[in-house]
């Protein structure tokens, strides 16, 4: 059975969600330890990868502190992979009624992309209202999120595609905002020369964001 989240919300985990690409499942748990160790427990990685479902089942087995869950979560096969692998939370860029019931039944908390307010109002009708708001910078950013916060107060959201660690502030600085995902604690220098401690670095300067 998947044991529950320390937090009730995907979103209240940290200010950030690292997002993260794993080439090569032998380097899940370093890089799952460093992101610990820096502040960053929630990690998305996403089924881009032949190895990302490796990837989760070492980390969920060998990081008992890590909530690791799958992003780009994109069909119920997927959901169900996932979760067997051992994701605790599922993510996807975006969503139809078949996805969001299997997402739904998978008994793991979820967050279903959304870029527009009709796509917003949808899932609230579902009674789902926390979701993730991709491509955050291309989709209108924080002046966007700023504006749905007004009608829909209700919507909570996780912003992640172009998101930076100059930007991430002004959107965690939104009340309907919980969290950011991101990828710049991951630079591609360091994970191709398994860069452990200066991921930790980086995790710890974005774990240390926080709403103003």
């Amino acid at each position: 059975m998947t044991s529950a989240l320390p937090s009730a919300s995907v979103l209240d985990l940290a200010p950030v969600v690292p997002v993260v690409v794993i080439e090569d499942a032998a380097d899940a748990v370093p890089l799952a330890r460093a992101l610990v160790a820096g502040g960053l427990p929630a990690i998305e990685v996403t089924l881009r990868t032949p190895a990302a479902l490796d990837a989760i089942r070492a980390i969920a087995a060998e990081v008992p502190d890590a909530v690791v869950g799958a992003g780009t979560v994109i069909s119920p096969a997927g959901v169900a992979d996932a979760v067997g692998a051992g994701a605790r939370f599922l993510v996807s860029p975006g969503w139809t009624d078949s996805l969001l019931d299997a997402m739904r039944a998978s008994g793991v908390p979820f967050l279903p992309g959304v870029s527009t307010t009709s796509e917003v109002v949808a899932l609230l009708e579902r009674g789902v209202n926390e979701m993730k708001f991709f491509p955050a910078e291309a989709a209108g950013g924080v002046p966007y999120l700023k504006s749905l916060s007004g009608p829909l107060p209700q919507a909570r959201f996780c912003p992640t595609g172009g998101v930076s660690l100059n930007s991430a502030p002004a959107y965690l600085a939104l009340p309907n905002v919980g969290c950011v995902g991101g990828t710049w604690m991951l630079p591609t220098d360091a994970l191709a020369t398994r860069d452990w401690p200066r991921v930790e670095t980086l995790a710890r300067e974005a774990a240390g964001l926080r709403a103003r």
